[in-house]
């Protein structure tokens, strides 16, 4: 009978440790600084960042200094979506995570063009 409460008891704190480890690996896996190229485009819309964190909860996303928000930001399975107001129209990101690079495609009212951002790892 002791046997089998202390089992249960591992099996509950196991249980715990493993979900606390997933939530956290999920919320780390996009988060930081995100420097990127977009190719075939104008100079002045080539490179910028992205800084993606954790907010009450939830994964939100930014893009460059000025903070603006991304629209309807998803975040699952190693895909990244996520949509800027822009010029008047709208701009759709679609990128797939691997590590520490995203990449995909900016589609655009102009076309589509390929992506590639690197996690800034510099503290």
């Amino acid at each position: 009978m002791m046997k089998a409460k202390y089992f249960l008891m591992m099996l509950v704190v196991l249980g715990i440790c493993s979900f606390t480890a997933a939530k956290k690996f999920t919320a780390d896996g996009i988060a930081g600084l995100w420097n990127y190229r977009i190719s075939d485009v104008p100079p002045e819309y080539e490179t910028g960042f992205f800084t993606f964190e954790e907010k009450d909860s939830k994964t939100v996303g930014y893009m460059g200094a000025e903070k603006r928000e991304m629209k309807d930001l998803v975040v699952a399975q190693g895909k990244v979506t996520f949509a800027m107001d822009f010029d008047g129209g709208v701009i759709k990101y679609n990128l797939t995570q691997t590590g520490d690079t995203l990449a995909g495609i900016v589609a655009t009212q102009y076309g589509d063009f390929p992506i590639k951002a690197i996690r800034d790892t510099k503290k």
